[in-house]
C-alpha cells in the first residue's frame, strides 16, 4: 500500500495555490471537474509521480466545509492510498465492518472512500489504477506538470488523536500495513514511507496534521516559506493549515 495522494482543505484556493507552488517550487496543476459533485473546486499538483490536492468549497453544507468549521481553519483532509490488489482490500474492508462513503469503478480507475468515524483521523480512500503509473485525479496530462529541481515526492503522513494507539490499530487493520511503536506514538510502514500517529498537539482535535515531502534543499524551501509567511513560531513549514515535514531528498 503506497501514499500516492494527499489531500487538503482550505478556503481561498487562489492564495493557497501560490503560496504552494511558491514555497515548494511545482509546475503546473490540475483542476479536476469530477470534485464538482462534492461541491468543491480543487488543484492537484504532482510531486515526481505522487499527489498534493488542495480542495476549497464551492457550496454550503459540504463535508469539506464543514470539517473546515469543526476544525477552525484550513487542514488535512485526505490520505489517499494506491493498492495492487483492490478486490482483496475491499473484502478485508467490508469485514471490518468500514462503510464506505463514495465508490467508483470507471475505465480502470477505481477509488473506495472509507466513512471517518470508522477510520478516524482523515478521509481515507484506497484506489487503484490500470496501468498502475497511471493517476486519473492528476489528470490525463499530469506528467507533463512534474517538476523535480525543488520537491522530489510526498513519503508520509501524520494524524493526531487523542488515543494514537486504537488510531493507528484501525488504519493497520484497514490498510494492512505492519504497525509499530514509536517514541511518541504510532507509526505504519507503507511502501516508500509511512503514516505517523501522535498525541493531540494542539486544540484543533483529530485529524491530518503534517506531511512529508523530499526536497532537494530544505534551508532553501524553508526560506522560501518564510518570505511567504508560512513558517510557523516553532520554524516549522506550514501550507494550507498543515505542517509540511521536509525531508532531505
Amino acid at each position: 500500500m503506497r501514499l500516492r495522494q494527499v489531500a487538503l482543505v482550505g478556503r481561498d484556493l487562489a492564495a493557497i495555490r501560490q503560496d504552494i507552488t511558491e514555497v515548494l517550487g511545482l509546475g503546473g496543476a490540475y483542476a479536476d471537474p469530477g470534485v464538482g459533485k462534492y461541491g468543491l473546486a480543487n488543484q492537484v499538483w504532482p510531486i515526481g509521480d505522487t499527489f498534493l490536492e488542495v480542495v476549497s468549497p464551492t457550496q454550503d453544507g459540504t463535508t469539506a466545509g464543514r470539517l473546515l468549521d469543526k476544525r477552525g481553519g484550513d487542514g488535512g483532509y485526505m490520505a489517499i492510498f494506491q493498492t495492487d490488489d483492490l478486490a482483496a482490500d475491499r473484502a478485508r474492508i467490508a469485514k471490518a465492518g468500514v462503510r464506505v462513503v463514495d465508490q467508483m469503478d470507471r475505465g480502470g480507475a477505481s477509488f473506495t472512500h472509507l466513512h471517518p468515524k470508522d477510520v478516524p483521523g482523515a478521509i481515507v480512500s484506497v484506489d487503484a489504477m490500470e496501468p498502475k503509473e497511471r493517476w486519473e485525479w492528476g489528470g490525463p496530462d499530469w506528467r507533463d506538470n512534474v517538476r523535480t529541481d525543488s520537491a522530489v515526492e510526498i513519503r508520509g503522513a501524520e494524524v493526531q488523536g487523542e488515543d494514537p494507539a486504537a488510531m493507528s490499530e484501525r488504519w493497520a487493520q484497514v490498510l494492512a500495513c505492519p504497525r509499530e511503536q514509536t517514541a511518541d506514538g504510532w507509526r505504519l510502514v507503507t511502501e516508500g514511507g509511512e503514516i505517523r500517529f501522535t498525541p493531540l498537539k494542539d486544540a484543533r482535535g483529530e485529524g491530518l496534521t503534517a506531511f512529508d515531502v523530499a526536497v532537494r534543499d530544505p534551508a532553501a524551501v524553508r526560506a522560501r516559506a518564510k518570505v511567504r509567511g508560512c513558517v510557523d513560531q516553532a520554524g516549522e513549514v506550514v501550507l494550507c493549515g498543515t505542517r509540511v515535514r521536509l525531508v532531505q531528498a
